[in-house]
């Protein structure tokens, strides 16, 4: 008991400006400590991930300079235009959409198009009351005169891809338009972006996504930002420098000429967007982006949801670039091309790198103790700078890019954007290597509910899905980085604690997050028994 008195009295003497100089620059093990082969073990690897990810963030900085570089080509108009509009279908994919289905519909047949040279086609694949409430609700439409038609198969296969391949079957138009349940686009969508198509070498006109519920909570803030990135930036940059980019499923037309030249729908991918684009592309079809068109859509309110959609997206990538990646690199094409294709198609395998990052890092902590601070700034800095700096830039010129006067906001959500991305690391990676072995799985619909940015509870929600053992292995792992606070505390080591930090805080949200959705599930469930059971009892007398 006196020695530990003792030792913190002795703590307490030692100022906080001391401790953190003993933290960051003593030196008190240089030259003394060699390192062995099982310490190379771990540095090695350890470094050699921080590596491979410092690629995708050095590429995060060329995305960020050749946006600014040709951002001025984005706001461009049609060159030549139609004389006489062209026909046009509507495709509008479904699967158990019972909350969003009736706004969609809404929305498209307000759509300012000619009528005569407009079919609505309602892909419908529900297997629960969806279908019987959309083919009501398509008849009902129809007999005001929309030209809509309601389609069901009485099969999934091929998922979303076989549905809009089916679909070609009775098409009657010469483009195609996509949209999700959960997209309302506005009522000129069509008269703003068909008249690219009037440059027969146009095979695809992709619009920007805009976000129906972007306040509804911090998740939905963050997911904004997340594709705020991806279509300022990413697709403004490629778009820009003439290089290939991808439709994103919904929001687009397509050339009904190009998708059966580049062979169709495909379903052997969970992204058949991303697939048949590089497959168009490749056959030199060109694309054209047009951000000043923005389609609302809703964003996955709860993170079991969100990372549900996220894991089918990491999947459906990697699959593309294992199938497409050895044409694209045999094909004649400008090596810079080559090198953006790589990039686009494989960031996802950072998440399996970094979960063996995550499990190294405590090990790696103990040994670079020993180290001394110089080696760890010497090594640490650049990455970092590559890493986490290219992540925060990234996002934030995305949001003032689009926001000019509200922009700011987006620093204050850095952390929490941060911790979204940590909060995927498992499932995206059990996705990515499901991917690499050629593991199949099925396509798993993202539950929307028609909210808006009003708050409801969505305890009582239908399509809930069990999240497993997902949210357990989530609080194990930050569960190990909190022990990694700890030692880094203990060691001075006060320059980890704050990314320490971001990743407790994302694991334990994923998970905490998850489990009390599905705890209010439950009891919901447990109240509509009840109520069920005294409605029968009531009958029954």
């Amino acid at each position: 008991m006196v020695s530990a008195i003792n030792a913190l009295a002795i703590l307490i003497a030692v100022s906080p400006l001391d401790q953190l100089k003993r933290g960051l620059f003593d030196d008190s093990f240089d030259g003394i400590h060699q390192l062995a082969l099982f310490d190379w073990s771990l540095l090695i690897p350890y470094f050699g991930i921080l590596i491979i990810l410092s690629f995708y963030g050095l590429h995060r900085f060329e995305t960020i300079r050749t946006y600014l570089k040709y951002r001025k080509k984005l706001n461009h108009a049609p060159e030549q235009r139609f004389a006489e509009l062209p026909a046009v279908t509507i495709q509008l994919p479904l699967y158990n959409e019972r909350y969003v289905v009736e706004r969609l519909v809404e929305e498209i047949c307000r759509m300012e198009y000619p009528k005569d040279r407009l079919q609505i086609q309602v892909l419908d694949d529900s297997t629960d009351d969806t279908h019987s409430f959309t083919e009501a609700l398509v008849e009902r439409y129809r007999a005001l005169g929309n030209p809509i038609e309601y389609h069901h198969r009485a099969n999934r296969h091929g998922f979303k891809a076989g549905a809009l391949q089916e679909g070609l079957k009775t098409a009657t138009g010469e483009f195609v338009a996509i949209f999700d349940a959960d997209f309302v686009p506005p009522a000129d969508f069509l008269t703003r972006t068909i008249h690219h198509f009037a440059d027969p070498k146009v095979g695809m006109v992709q619009t920007r996504w805009s976000y129906l519920n972007r306040e509804y909570n911090i998740l939905t803030e963050v997911q904004a930002m997340l594709l705020d990135g991806h279509f300022v930036l990413e697709h403004g940059a490629r778009f820009g420098r003439g290089l290939f980019f991808n439709f994103n499923g919904t929001g687009g037309i397509l050339r009904r000429e190009m998708i059966e030249n580049a062979g169709g729908w495909q379903h052997d991918t969970l992204t058949e967007d991303s697939d048949l684009s590089y497959r168009a592309q490749l056959k030199g079809w060109k694309f054209v982006y047009v951000p000043q068109v923005d389609c609302p859509s809703e964003l996955p309110v709860q993170m079991h949801g969100f990372q549900v959609q996220q894991s089918r997206w990491a999947k459906g990538l990697t699959q593309v670039a294992r199938k497409l990646l050895p044409s694209i690199l045999r094909a004649d094409l400008p090596w810079r091309l080559k090198l953006e294709a790589i990039a686009h198609l494989t960031p996802n395998i950072s998440y399996p790198l970094m979960l063996v990052l995550s499990a190294l890092m405590l090990p790696v902590m103990i040994v670079r103790f020993y180290m001394g601070w110089k080696q760890m700034l010497f090594l640490d800095l650049p990455l970092i700078v590559a890493s986490f700096w290219s992540i925060s830039a990234f996002y934030v010129i995305a949001n003032r890019e689009l926001y000019p006067k509200t922009w700011k906001r987006s620093i204050l959500l850095l952390p929490a954007l941060i911790a979204c991305g940590v909060a995927l690391t498992v499932s995206n990676s059990k996705a990515v290597l499901e991917a690499l072995f050629g593991i199949e799985s099925g396509f798993v619909r993202t539950p929307k509910y028609a909210i808006g940015g009003q708050k409801v509870q969505l305890g009582n929600a239908r399509y809930r899905r069990r999240s497993g053992w997902l949210p357990f292995i989530e609080l194990a792992v930050g569960s190990y980085f909190v022990f990694m606070v700890v030692f880094a505390i203990d060691t001075y080591n006060f320059l980890a604690i704050p990314f320490l930090l971001l990743f407790v805080g994302g694991y334990y949200w994923a998970a905490l997050a998850t489990l009390r959705q599905e705890y209010l599930g439950r009891l919901q469930w447990q109240r509509e028994q009840r109520q069920m059971a005294m409605e029968r009892a009531a009958e029954s007398r």
